[in-house]
């Protein structure tokens, strides 16, 4: 129960590090906190991680062959996602992380979504985005002529998302490693609490 709280008051005070689909995520304004609450309710169940884990369409980095499979939604536009992906880093030795992005902003993430998912190496292709979308230059150059299928995939984790009762990203979803807990994340966080949230050590 104490931990439960611990996630919880953290998650509430986190969550305004997010980028919601009302705004322009590349902005880098603050969203309402109204989406972490729902997020809160709608990923303590399994059905959501399972529903995740079934549907949805993301390219795995880290310890691929880790029992631990952990969950985020994002939109490439979105910064905070930038400083999430920057935060696991440090922990991809120790889990699985599935990337999977949706699109707020069809015009630039849509493209930048496909081209991640069909990146040779997604580790190099999200290092190099995220790097350009921080320093303030857009992210990478991808084009606009998305396959029917990749676009496809994308509007389903969009879909994905809303079907979740979450209007904000990046929303994360994983089982904490001591617990066997579904836990959920709506926002950005640094790599210690994300290794706390995970129960890995």
């Amino acid at each position: 129960m104490k931990n439960t709280t611990l996630l919880v008051s953290t998650a509430i005070v986190l969550a305004l590090t997010a980028c919601s689909k009302t705004e322009t995520p590349a902005t880098g304004a603050t969203p309402s906190t109204s989406s972490a609450a729902t997020a809160s309710v709608a990923a303590n169940s399994g059905s959501s991680y399972d529903m995740v884990a079934a549907n949805s369409k993301g390219f795995t980095v880290g310890a691929l062959m880790s029992a631990q499979a952990v969950y985020v939604l994002f939109d490439p536009q979105c910064p905070h996602c930038g400083r999430l992906w920057q935060a696991s880093l440090p922990l991809h030795s120790k889990a699985k992380f599935v990337w999977i992005p949706i699109s707020f902003n069809p015009t630039k993430s849509l493209p930048q979504g496909a081209a991640l998912l069909s990146a040779a190496n997604p580790v190099e292709a999200m290092n190099a985005h995220e790097q350009s979308l921080l320093a303030g230059t857009g992210g990478m150059s991808a084009s606009s002529d998305v396959p029917e299928e990749i676009k496809q995939a994308i509007t389903n984790n969009t879909q994905l998302l809303n079907r979740l009762g979450v209007d904000s990203v990046p929303f994360l979803l994983g089982k904490h490693r001591k617990t066997g807990e579904i836990v959920s994340f709506n926002g950005a966080m640094e790599t210690a609490a994300l290794a706390n949230l995970l129960g890995i050590e």
